[in-house]
């Protein structure tokens, strides 16, 4: 029921003000057709208005279904336009850009309708209004009535309680005005149809009610409601406020306002074209300049390089720019340099650049190809890859698990070393592959298990034997210590000869501000080391097959551990080696070196485990909860739960047991506890898959090494390598297939003040150029202040139909997001063009080849820069557009 109690409405008018409405209290029923008959200027239009939600009273109150609209915001009225009024108008008011079923598909858009619905709603309101053969037209195709009928499909298309029909026949001949009022008569039989006329003749033909005004009052009615008799009850009232909030307000998604503004643009294709390429001419000097800067710098970094020794260039799965990060721990990053006239000390960044600098991202090599083409031993020349190098050294994923032998106190791991988390110390995933990359990429500097080269020619040059032999089986290994018989506590901690308990409780003091005495020295012979012995614990034995079938993760079981220990195979000390002259890089912490064949025969013995053949024969199911792997819903009863804790080892039951009691002492049902229980397992399965499944497993192929290693026999052969790696990049580059690799060189940044040069000669080049970016911005946001004034009607209309203030600004946002977007791509584009004359130029002169060229990087954020400017500059006009008023903006020619 909709109610009108006391509506006045003014207008200021200079220094006075118009009474529109002077009081109008009146009650429409839920199904009737009303007209509102009177002269022009008496108010029926403010009236109209005023009921559809687009003007506002100024006294008085106007009641929807029993609730006041007094409290009502902004959001409040654009739900009601958009799900509760539909407005028909004299003049059509279509969006003339778009086709009539978008016309019609627009109030769905607005109010979350997905694609689907929307379409077969709109085509079915199009086609009750018989005009299912002109989905297609634009409304300048079609006739006046037929305008008229796509603007009523519009209207009915939310299937609204209320219809507003300002002069729906006004512009229309006779036989279409008839028509017309047949469709509408037809509509009020299911809803209240409120329509506003000069014409008399068709009141009285087809409405069931005629309410005339004269000078903002009602002068008679022919059909008055009795508001007590019509008003809901409390109940209805509430039916009603919990149907209206179920309807809630959706705003327009980005996408769909960028389709929107992109069909208004396609309207005024020249204009477009033009303001782009104007907006790109910034772009286009900046790109010119950044792809002969970063040409440049390529140059020189590749003629460095080439004065360097041999050391490997490490491919790595997730490779890590290191040397810029080597850059900043040098010092050399800082850009701040010169003289210190503060008068006082400054501070040099060294430690935030490194962050910033491991900050930058990463790349992923694909290995398995990487390996392939060296296996395929490549030749450059007269040169093959195998001639080039010492050795190349192929690390793998898979976890070296190395435990103590004795399991008297425990298992007590020893390799991947537990050291750090004894001090308390975390090392994230970035640091460990940094510190892998700087260690040759054999494993983290902090591990002290090392594979050795596979050239055995290596070991006589790089290691002195000091006692004992070099290894001669995969499960042979050497103790490695310093040219003076040294061997860090680091190393003793790790490997268990020292214990590490000792560690926590030395932290322990130095939290608590106690004194730390030095610890003693200690020493070993070359036989009591030599006697030690490990086990090798591939990651796959430590699961166990549970009664249900599942597999579970038994690491935290003590007692399993030491079995699982004391089953597994053992790794012996056959001798102590120290660097030799040769390789005495000055530093060593010591360490213990292994053959590649262990692991080859770790890898082997991963993939041949029980539990690893248990999910490779079940590939569709989890076999860590037994779920498919696309079924991540888990619902446990209580007794479920119950005989899972039966099946669990003692220790871990009695935890899981105590869990769930705290959770009946808490006043939790079973029902609530086995809830919270599936939920927790379904999370836990989410990101569960078969490949995630074997690597945790430490499943690998020989084939695919986590990280490769390369080490050049001399300056010259690096080159060659380099070279080789480069064509091999060029063909996957020419055959759009595969990925490129990525390594790293950590000798690679040297003469780094000639690259500054260039990078202040780049950033001055840039800052000019910058100029006409911010020229081509502020010719972006007139332009969209043009556009806003061209379309204003549209807004009117739009707002009508239910759009918010924040759609129409979304429109307009997303408008010069396309201009800038194609003003970007447009410049980057361009700059490739000329690139080519410019490179043919610098090849007459230097003889360099293919100097400039646009970085990859450098394109997208350019583009990114031009969307940023482009949005920034169409900040005002949209928020203008969004602030105006939808009844002046529907008056707008």
């Amino acid at each position: 029921m909709l109610e009108l109690k006391g509506i006045t409405k003014d207008y200021p008018s200079g220094d006075s003000v118009v009474h529109a409405l002077k009081g109008i209290s009146v009650t429409f029923r839920n199904q009737e057709f009303v007209s509102i008959l009177g002269q022009s200027g008496c108010g029926k239009t403010t009236l109209l208005n005023i009921i559809g939600g687009l003007d506002q009273y100024t006294r008085g109150d106007l009641v929807i279904n029993g609730r006041s609209t007094k409290s009502y915001l902004d959001r409040d009225w654009d739900t009601y336009r958009n799900h509760s009024v539909g407005f028909v108008f004299q003049s059509y008011n279509l969006i003339p850009h778009q086709s009539v079923l978008a016309n019609v598909e627009m109030a769905l858009v607005l109010s979350g309708t997905p694609k689907a619905e929307r379409r077969r709603r709109a085509e079915e309101a199009l086609r009750r209004v018989g005009l299912g053969e002109h989905l297609r037209k634009r409304p300048n195709q079609l006739s006046g009535g037929q305008m008229q009928r796509v603007a009523i499909a519009r209207a009915i298309v939310n299937d609204p309680e209320i219809i507003l029909a300002d002069e729906p026949t006004g512009a229309l001949d006779t036989e279409t005005s008839v028509e017309v009022m047949d469709i509408l008569k037809e509509l009020s039989r299911d809803r209240l149809v409120i329509m506003v006329t000069h014409n008399p003749q068709l009141a009285e033909e087809y409405s069931d009610r005629i309410v005339r005004i004269q000078d903002g009052l009602i002068t008679s009615d022919s059909a008055p409601v009795d508001p007590a008799r019509e008003r809901l009850t409390p109940e209805q009232v509430q039916a009603h406020a919990v149907a209206d909030a179920r309807k809630g307000k959706r705003s327009m998604s980005f996408r769909q306002a960028l389709a929107l503004s992109f069909n208004n643009l396609m309207t005024k294709k020249g204009r477009t074209f033009l303001t782009a390429f104007a907006g790109s001419i910034g772009i286009i000097g900046i790109a010119l300049i950044l792809s002969l800067s970063s040409g440049t710098q390529d140059y020189i970094k590749e003629t460095e390089e080439s004065t360097m020794g041999s050391y490997p260039l490490a491919i790595n799965q997730t490779s890590t720019d290191l040397t810029s990060v080597m850059g900043a721990l040098m010092g050399t990053s800082d850009e701040r340099t010169g003289q210190n006239d503060s008068g006082g000390v400054q501070s040099k960044n060294i430690v935030s650049d490194m962050v910033s600098s491991m900050a930058e991202g990463s790349t992923e090599n694909d290995m398995g190809a990487i390996k392939a083409w060296i296996d395929s031993d490549p030749a450059i020349g007269d040169s093959h890859l195998s001639e080039l190098v010492t050795d190349i050294q192929f690390t793998y994923a898979t976890p070296l698990n190395v435990y103590r032998s004795d399991t008297t106190s425990g298992a007590v791991q020893v390799n991947p070393a537990t050291v750090l988390d004894s001090l308390g110390i975390a090392m994230g995933e970035t640091q460990t592959e940094m510190m892998s990359a700087m260690n040759g990429g054999s494993g983290s500097a902090y591990d002290v298990w090392t594979e050795m080269l596979a050239n055995k020619e290596t070991w006589e040059r790089d290691y002195d034997v000091v006692a004992g032999r070099m290894p001669e089986a995969w499960n042979e290994v050497v103790i490695y210590v310093d040219e003076n018989d040294r061997i860090s506590d680091y190393t003793l901690y790790a490997l268990g000869l020292l214990d590490q308990s000792e560690l926590r409780g030395m932290m322990s003091d130095v939290i608590a501000g106690r004194t730390v005495e030095e610890s003693e020295q200690t020493s070993y012979t070359y036989d009591e080391l030599m006697g030690l012995t490990f086990k090798l614990v591939p990651e796959s034995s430590k699961y166990a097959q549970q009664q249900d079938g599942t597999w579970a993760d038994m690491s935290d079981d003590a007692d399993y551990m030491r079995g699982v220990v004391d089953d597994a195979e053992e790794l012996r000390v056959v001798g102590i080696v120290r660097p030799s002259e040769e390789n005495d890089t000055g530093s060593n912490w010591g360490a213990v070196l292994y053959t590649p064949e262990l692991t080859e025969h770790l890898v082997e013995a991963v993939n041949a485990s029980d539990v690893v053949a248990a999910q490779e024969a079940n590939p569709n199911t989890d076999i860590f909860t037994g779920l498919p792997f696309e079924d991540t819903t888990v619902n446990l009863t209580m007794d479920a739960i119950e005989a899972m804790i039966d099946q669990m080892p003692s220790e871990q039951g009695a935890q899981l047991r105590s869990y769930v009691d705290g959770l009946r002492e808490d006043g939790l049902s079973d029902e609530e506890i086995a809830s919270a229980f599936s939920r927790q397992m379904s999370e836990q399965t989410d990101n569960a898959t078969y490949d995630g499944n074997l690597e945790t497993l430490g499943v690998c192929s020989l084939d695919e090494p986590s990280s490769i290693s390369i080490y050049p026999i001399d300056f010259e052969a690096k080159e060659q390598i380099d070279a080789l790696i480069d064509d091999y990049n060029e063909q996957i580059r020419a055959s759009g297939e595969g990925t490129e690799i990525q390594y790293t060189d950590m000798v690679g940044m040297l003469m780094s003040s000639v690259t500054d040069i260039v990078n202040a000669l780049t950033y001055i080049l840039i800052a000019f150029v910058a100029i006409s970016l911010v020229v081509s911005s502020i010719m972006i946001g007139i332009i969209t202040y043009i556009s806003v004034l061209e379309r204003t009607k549209e807004i009117g209309i739009l707002r009508a139909i239910g759009a918010s203030k924040k759609d129409v600004s979304r429109i307009f946002t997303a408008e010069t997001f396309i201009i800038g977007l194609v003003s970007g791509v447009l410049g980057i584009v361009v700059t490739v063009l000329l690139d080519i004359p410019v490179n043919m130029i610098i090849y007459q002169i230097t003889g360099v080849e293919n100097l400039a060229s646009v970085p990859v990087a450098a394109g997208a954020v350019l583009v990114l820069i031009s969307v940023g400017l482009s949005f920034l500059a169409g900040l005002a006009p949209s928020r203008m557009a969004a602030k105006k008023d939808p009844v002046t903006a529907l008056r707008t020619e």
